[in-house]
């Protein structure tokens, strides 16, 4: 459980250090069998250590640590519930939280489109927290390993912190390519069809070495 901690930690500090978030806004949590270690309230992540580990159950019941877990706790649970999630980044990113305010549904500007499970969807806006908003967000992720929550920001899943994370800086850089393209007067950024997203998903299915 201390390595995961640490690389959680690690996933935490680079979230804050490539600008996916400032303070200490978004989230980071990962599953370790029955438990969830995620990272605690209002702490900024470089002051966290070894001796900080934050663990619920998949109840939300403490198991491990004094520091209160983020106020997020029920959406990343609401994901391992519902998932086979085995790790889940939470990010206020600048450009997708954009994104969030101006559409229902990111525009399919790039093929990355297809590695999240299709059209990245906007979940509607909930107080943080709230049941509400992860009851919305869950609604936002069917079929999907990533959705925009309005007005907030980002959340993905994958089978490990190195795979939510991947998914995370996907999903930003294609809602900059698409504010980009949309800035230009007088032209609209073309699209690509459910069918050439379909190809693409095909095709990453033998992506990468065996």
């Amino acid at each position: 459980m201390r390595h995961a901690w640490r690389e959680l930690l690690a996933t935490a500090r680079r979230m804050y250090s490539e600008g996916l978030v400032v303070g200490t806004s978004g989230n980071v949590s990962a599953r370790v069998g029955d438990h969830v270690l995620i990272t605690p309230t209002g702490v900024p992540y470089e002051e966290l250590g070894d001796d900080d580990l934050v663990a619920v159950d998949l109840r939300g019941r403490q198991t491990h640590g004094s520091l209160k877990p983020t106020s997020e706790l029920s959406m990343h649970l609401a994901v391992y519930g519902n998932t086979d999630a085995s790790a889940v980044v939470h990010t206020h990113a600048v450009h997708a939280t954009a994104v969030s305010t101006l559409v229902p549904e990111l525009p399919t500007v790039h093929y990355a489109t297809a590695a999240l499970g299709g059209p990245v969807r906007v979940a509607p806006y909930a107080l943080y927290g709230t049941p509400e908003l992860a009851a919305g967000m869950l609604t936002a992720l069917a079929g999907r390993s990533a959705c925009l929550i309005q007005n907030h920001g980002t959340v993905a899943y994958g089978a490990g912190l190195a795979e939510a994370y991947d998914r995370t800086a996907q999903l930003e850089w294609m809602c900059r390519v698409w504010l980009a393209a949309r800035s230009v007067p007088g032209l609209s950024p073309s699209l690509l069809s459910a069918e050439q997203l379909g190809e693409v998903a095909e095709k990453l299915k033998g992506y990468g070495q065996r």
